[in-house]
């Protein structure tokens, strides 16, 4: 008898390229464990930089997770997934971007036997979470506070905490002149401690000793016309104009038409716009200001307009420098030059233009309004002096949160061991499969030390033996012992002063194990080509994604390159 023919469903377009089930988990989680593989050498005070060049030849030289990840053209679609939370802790905290990567990466790698046996990843994903939230609330019993000390002591705690921040940067030769530098500076801010107060402006040239801190706004002199060095370049207590306007002659942007009945009325058109110009420059320098600065540029005839009445000008002043200038003086930054109000004019102490290597700096000091802060970077090469930049953006996050949060942990990979110690005792009250993963989980958190172990060149397994016996003493008096990364063996790290801020290590356990979980849920990849209809404009797909076991449930559904089919 014939058979009759079924009908075909077409579900998804030509050329639509799908995998799935437990192959292509294997793959996402092989794909993560390569991204950290990559950053992992660069963990800790002896970990190596990355050197990354692009095809414009920009050179960048880093050991910052966060950097590099950003740098590396990461295509897969699951491994996209660590580049994000890198980014998500540089954003959040500021520092621990090497070490968010390297614990997500381990988590999936001590996942992976169990994949591989059959285990359903959402048995896994559970527990993962069951160990991180167990984990966190650790930390929070494990944290020193800072409240209730003197001021000098909890400035000395925070010194302690940059120090271990740039103890592994490029900087960490000078890491007890920076960290000082640092502390300064986000203390100086008092109750408003936002980041973008806190200026790093680099100047090539000299010793990294060489830099210093301007406790107010300090930016390069801008482009300037003939004119400038005839005016003062030091005041004391000077009245500040911002502006947001041009101050020299310009022609007419639109096609303007201009009939005339007599020659002399040329003349007088001519007149209008000097005019226009010198009732400008009246009107500033009747406000009073003998500092006037603008976003846009100012012209030669104001320069000399103003250097003939005293008044210091500068041009094309960056928005950035411009703003800061503003919360820090007083001042209101404005679009026209009628009506200035005393209200609008700022001031500060002293304002001078120094030099600064081959650069002239305009500085502010004594500024009565917002309290701000300018880092002047000194060095030789030009990445030494971004990487540098880099390092103290990441004490200056680290210095912010301990004042915010004012908790500390012990570092040196010893608040990792005790999580992973206190993790292992307790999988040991679980019965059934949670037992297994909770323990793997715990197994991945050693990753610290034993990184910080193999980038030193010390024997990380006898490292690691001494640590696990010295955290199991029952007085708990171990947990506070990590990596002695100069002699290879261990060291009370709270007792020696390498601290970094709660609130660091616990981001990085939970976006860590997030990134994990959400990589262990993904069981289908579909690339979905974007086709051109015939009027030229993309057709509408799916788009290149990845999809959880909710859309995961056409298991009978498969195909490559002609779409998706199901008999009828």
């Amino acid at each position: 008898m014939a058979t009759m023919l079924q009908p075909q469903i077409i579900l998804l377009k030509d050329g639509t390229d799908t995998s799935q089930g437990k192959p292509q988990l294997i793959s996402n989680i092989n794909a993560c464990v390569a991204v950290a593989d990559v950053i992992r050498s660069t963990l800790g005070p002896r970990g190596m930089d990355k050197l990354v060049h692009d095809e414009k030849g920009n050179t960048t030289i880093s050991n910052d997770g966060a950097t590099i990840m950003n740098l590396l053209d990461v295509i897969h679609p699951a491994a996209k997934t660590l580049v994000d939370i890198a980014k998500s802790q540089d954003a959040e905290v500021g520092d621990g971007t090497t070490s968010v990567v390297l614990l997500a990466g381990e988590f999936l790698r001590e996942a992976k036997p169990y994949i591989e046996d059959g285990v359903h990843p959402q048995l896994i994903i559970k527990s993962f979470r069951t160990a991180a939230n167990l984990a966190v609330r650790r930390i929070g019993g494990l944290a020193i506070s800072l409240e209730g000390k003197d001021e000098q002591e909890k400035r000395r705690m925070l010194v302690r905490c940059a120090e271990t921040t740039l103890s592994s940067k490029l900087v960490g030769g000078e890491k007890e002149f920076f960290a000082k530098m640092v502390v300064e500076a986000v203390l100086s801010l008092g109750a408003d401690d936002s980041v973008k107060m806190i200026g790093i402006k680099k100047v090539q040239g000299g010793s990294m000793t060489d830099s210093f801190l301007v406790h107010g706004v300090a930016f390069k002199k801008t482009f300037s016309y003939a004119g400038f060095e005839q005016q003062p370049k030091k005041f004391e207590n000077p009245k500040i104009l911002l502006l947001n306007i041009e101050l020299e002659l310009k022609s007419e942007k639109e096609n303007a038409e201009v009939r005339l009945t007599d020659p002399a009325q040329y003349q007088s058109i001519v007149d209008a716009e000097w005019n226009i110009i010198y009732d400008k420059l009246d009107k500033c320098a009747r406000s009073g200001a003998k500092i006037i600065l603008s976003r846009l540029p100012i012209g030669d005839l104001a320069t000399q307009y103003f250097a003939d009445r005293d008044i210091f000008c500068a041009g094309r002043v960056v928005e950035e420098d411009l703003q800061r200038v503003a919360r820090a003086t007083g001042a209101a930054i404005q679009t026209t030059v009628n009506n200035l109000d005393p209200e609008v004019i700022g001031t500060c102490q002293v304002f001078e233009e120094r030099q600064v290597g081959n650069e002239r700096y305009n500085v502010f000091k004594g500024c009565p309004g917002v309290k701000t802060a300018t880092i002047v970077l000194r060095g030789g090469a030009e990445q030494f002096i971004e990487e540098a930049d880099r390092s103290l953006h990441d004490a200056i996050m680290i210095v912010r949160k301990a004042v915010k949060h004012s908790s500390v942990v012990p570092g040196g990979g010893a608040i990792d061991m005790e999580l992973s110690r206190y993790l292992r005792q307790h999988a040991r009250t679980i019965a059934g499969k949670a037992q297994l993963f909770i323990n793997s989980y715990a197994k991945a958190l050693e990753v610290i030390p034993r990184q910080l172990c193999d980038n030193a060149g010390f024997d990380a397994t006898d490292v690691l033996n001494k640590l696990r016996q010295k955290h199991a003493l029952a007085s708990g008096e171990g947990a506070r012992y990590g990596v002695d990364i100069n002699s290879g063996g261990i060291i009370d790290t709270y007792a020696n002063f390498i601290w970094e801020p709660a609130v660091v290590k616990a981001n990085a356990i939970e976006a860590a194990t997030q990134a994990a979980c959400l990589v262990l849920s993904v069981d289908e990849t579909i690339r979905n080509p974007r086709s051109q209809e015939p009027d030229g404009q993309p057709q509408g797909g799916m788009g290149r994604g990845m999809m959880g076991r909710g859309m995961g449930g056409m298991a009978g559904m498969r195909g490559r390159g002609r779409g998706m089919r199901r008999r009828m």
